[in-house]
């Protein structure tokens, strides 16, 4: 039988996240009408990339526990061989843009296209969430990002997205989850520790088989496979 508190904590998860989702769809949506009647393969101008920004500077400042926004363009939709990613963050009193390196065989070179948020949301046309993972160029800590395709004339031309730090979600979950009797744990579609109510489970942590003692409930969210490990 499930536990009554963590059906409570799933279902207050969910309605979070499946407004959030609702949001980055809207994000990319806007996103995509500054190219509606432009011809295609695409040519960002800096007047494109000022517009771009806006929505981003919009988002960050209508979401307070957001700290990074943008764009991805996958390489095939631009004319550009280095591909294209405008992305803003938030620092403690400003936004600037992040800096990569897109060319091929750069010392840093950012292969977008292979990150799991970009690869599945082209895969699939769905949208994703990648997290708990470091994230090196921007912020050196646990990063979660979740994004939402960009369809140009019916085609994946990239995705619109966020990035949430972990600790903040913790601020955001930690309440729901303390409420669930003992140990208990929000959980990635690859099994691994999003946020635990307690020292048990570690961010990053992959939880590799169900102790039988515990359960999983679902996290009713479309395509996104998170679950919560709880007590039966």
């Amino acid at each position: 039988m499930t536990n009554a508190f963590a059906a409570k904590a799933a279902a207050e998860i969910a309605a979070w996240m499946n407004a959030l989702g609702v949001d980055v769809h809207a994000l990319a949506a806007r996103m995509s009408m500054l190219w509606a009647d432009r011809p295609r393969p695409l040519n960002i101008t800096p007047g494109d990339i000022g517009k771009l920004e806006g929505l981003a500077r919009e988002f960050l400042e209508t979401h307070g526990f957001v700290v990074g926004a943008g764009v991805i363009f996958a390489t095939e939709a631009i004319r550009s061989s280095e591909g294209g990613l405008e992305w803003w963050i938030k620092r403690e009193h400003t936004v600037e843009k992040l800096e990569f390196d897109l060319t091929p065989g750069g010392e840093r070179f950012y292969d977008y296209q292979n990150m799991p948020f970009f690869a599945s949301a082209s895969r699939t046309g769905e949208q994703t969430a990648w997290g708990p993972y470091v994230d090196y160029l921007g912020f050196d800590e646990y990063i979660l990002t979740h994004s939402a395709p960009i369809q140009l004339d019916g085609k994946f031309a990239g995705v619109a997205g966020c990035d949430i730090r972990i600790r903040k979600l913790e601020e955001i979950f930690m309440p729901v989850l303390r409420a669930i009797p003992g140990d208990a744990a929000l959980l990635n579609g690859s099994g691994r520790v999003v946020v635990g109510n307690s020292g048990a489970y570690l961010v990053g942590e992959r939880i590799r088989t169900v102790p039988g003692d515990k359960e999983l409930i679902p996290i009713d969210v479309p395509h996104l496979g998170f679950s919560l490990l709880t007590g039966r």
